[in-house]
């Protein structure tokens, strides 16, 4: 799979998300084929868990009618927090690919690793960094305009 073209994909998906923290995640089957995307969209929700990847798990599951998708990556342009780890270890999702690390909820390898706990389940492959300049200018430029 080509890991940048997808968080190239991903990156255009977060600068959707308006006046939300500008974060965008796609979910592609084993055959490489885009079957989820999603922005966050918490603040045009009032929903806290309107974060990207909780909705592309929620589109995938439906787009394939399982809740298990095993043979999947989901593609985010931001290190997942807990509550996105606990949906992807929920979802048994193998492999997460993201751009930026999130030093201050991360749970995908910097503050938490719950991703590759073998506590919770089989351990989810985190490929990190992808796009990572791309990915972490893209959230300074939005809370540039926040501060």
């Amino acid at each position: 799979m080509n890991y940048e073209a997808l968080m190239d994909t991903a990156l255009a998906e977060a600068a959707q998300s308006g006046h939300d923290v500008p974060v965008g995640a796609l979910i592609v089957n084993a055959g490489g084929q885009i079957i989820a995307r999603a922005h966050n969209n918490r603040e045009i929700t009032h929903d806290p868990t309107g974060h990207a990847e909780i909705i592309a798990i929620r589109e995938a599951t439906a787009a394939i009618a399982d809740w298990r998708l095993e043979g999947c990556t989901l593609v985010v342009t931001l290190e997942p927090c807990v509550m996105c780890a606990g949906a992807i270890v929920a979802a048994r999702i193998p492999r997460v690919v993201f751009g930026a690390w999130d030093e201050r909820v991360g749970a995908s390898g910097s503050l938490y690793d719950l991703l590759r706990d073998a506590r919770l389940g089989t351990p989810v492959e985190v490929i990190a960094g992808v796009k990572e300049k791309e990915a972490a200018q893209q959230l300074r430029d939005f809370f540039s305009t926040k501060r």
